[in-house]
């Protein structure tokens, strides 16, 4: 089907299923992302060095995994929304406070606390979107929803650039005030979103069979141990491809290139706009191409883009800075266009008894293993250069190569299952790492 066809196969409750679902994704991203644009100034404030600040999203990346498990078992005891309106009440409020830090100890905390919230959303949300749509629509909604994160990015960097142009006087602290917007969407889900059909269809054969909610994901995962160490490698090597590419963009354009406001905003902005086209169009494309094959296409085509991106090569005709946006947008239109693929992917790999945790926790575990990546950036880029001056150049470009690589060794032994229907419980639809593939899914 066609995109719009796509688009226009939705009955309301899918399409409000699926904007919280997204909207909730992109607000959780708005949030993580604004220290990004004000490392140097909240370590100006509290007088420490940079990377003692870039050490804060190290650890919130850290503590996603805490909050993916804590909300994923309750998703699966208890449904999807309510799990997720309380999620997105904690992360909000966790920002709001974060405004008052009054020094870089408290800020520590709460940016840990803010990591264990922020780790329930994605599978929460994932889950309830993808268990509302239809199979055919998975691999569109797949790309669109994950570039909820990409939006998250574009959001801080036009609220950066707005506060910071605008309102120069507010300093730092005024960002993670406006970080409480997200508790609104509370308000929607509440009123306009419905449970989850697949969980409730769950519960109704659990109860058919006297089982219970916490049997029923014991031997979930008892019986599919293999395929939840591989996909917790595959996320691994997928955090470290996004975070290793996005979290020091701002500090690399600041740091290193000494640029302003309104330049690190414009070339954080176009790169995400890559992001949201990129992701958009691989997961489109996923539906008959297939997941692995549309996550190693991008990441080959990403592994080109390196150079250009760090500014080690230029494009003629360009000054340094426009080659480095264009580079900036192709790269993210390839990162982002293999993270298109996963949350159809990830929850079309899950055993219906343990989707809402399933998911997001491996995701999470990724992120918590991935979790240095960022902080060893910042030490490498110091010592490829000074304190004044760090190589975030050339620290970036080491990372995301190995970062590519990684994902592309990881999909292409792995398996899909993109035809699964998630109402149906036949076990012959539950991939398995080491399972033949079905016709049409085979890399050749």
């Amino acid at each position: 089907m066609s995109v719009f066809s796509l688009l226009g196969s939705l009955n309301r409750d899918q399409r409000n299923t699926f904007l919280a679902s997204f909207l909730g994704w992109t607000l959780d991203a708005f949030d993580f992302f604004l220290v990004s644009f004000v490392t140097l100034r909240i370590a100006g404030d509290f007088g420490v060095a940079l990377p003692y600040i870039v050490l804060t999203t190290s650890l919130t990346l850290m503590l996603r995994p805490v909050g993916a498990l804590i909300f994923g078992i309750l998703a699966d005891r208890f449904g999807r929304r309510i799990p997720l309106m309380i999620d997105i009440i904690c992360y909000s409020v966790i920002e709001l406070l974060t405004a008052f830090s009054p020094n870089y100890v408290v800020f520590l905390i709460l940016r840990v606390l803010f990591g264990i919230a922020m780790g329930g959303e994605w599978g929460l949300g994932s889950s309830m979107a993808m268990e509302a749509l239809p199979a055919r629509a998975r691999g569109l909604f797949s790309g669109i929803l994950q570039q909820g994160y990409a939006c998250g990015y574009l959001l801080g960097a036009i609220v950066y650039f707005l506060i910071f142009t605008l309102f120069p006087g507010l300093g730092w602290r005024a960002m993670f005030v406006v970080g409480v917007l997200p508790a609104l969407l509370v308000v929607f889900i509440r009123t306009r979103v419905p449970e989850s059909p697949v969980w409730l269809h769950h519960q109704e054969s659990l109860r058919a069979q006297g089982a219970s909610a916490w049997s029923g994901m014991g031997n979930a995962i008892k019986s599919h141990w293999i395929l939840f160490i591989y996909v917790i490698l595959l996320m691994t090597a997928f955090n470290s491809l996004s975070h290793g590419t996005q979290d020091n963009l701002p500090v690399f354009l600041q740091a290193q290139l000494k640029l302003g406001v309104a330049s690190t905003s414009t070339i954080t902005i176009i790169s995400n706009i890559g992001a949201i086209i990129g992701g958009t169009l691989f997961g489109y494309y996923s539906q008959g191409w297939g997941r692995r094959r549309a996550i190693i296409i991008a990441c080959i085509l990403g592994l080109i883009m390196i150079p250009l991106w760090v500014g080690m090569v230029r494009i003629p005709g360009l000054s340094l800075l426009a080659s480095i946006a264009t580079g900036a947008f192709l790269l993210q239109f390839m990162v982002q266009g293999a993270w298109g693929v996963i949350p159809a992917h990830l929850n079309e790999l899950s055993p219906t008894d343990v989707r809402g945790t399933f998911p997001g926790f491996a995701y999470q575990l990724g992120n918590l293993f991935a979790a240095g990546i960022v902080f060893g950036e910042a030490l490498l880029a110091q010592q490829f250069g000074t304190v004044k001056t760090p190589n975030y150049a050339a620290a970036l470009a080491i990372f995301s190569l190995g970062a590519f690589v990684a994902v592309i060794i990881f999909t292409a032994i792995g398996r899909e299952a993109r035809h699964v229907e998630f109402i149906s419980r036949d076990e012959r639809e539950e991939p398995v790492v080491g399972e033949a593939l079905a016709p049409g899914d085979a890399l050749s």
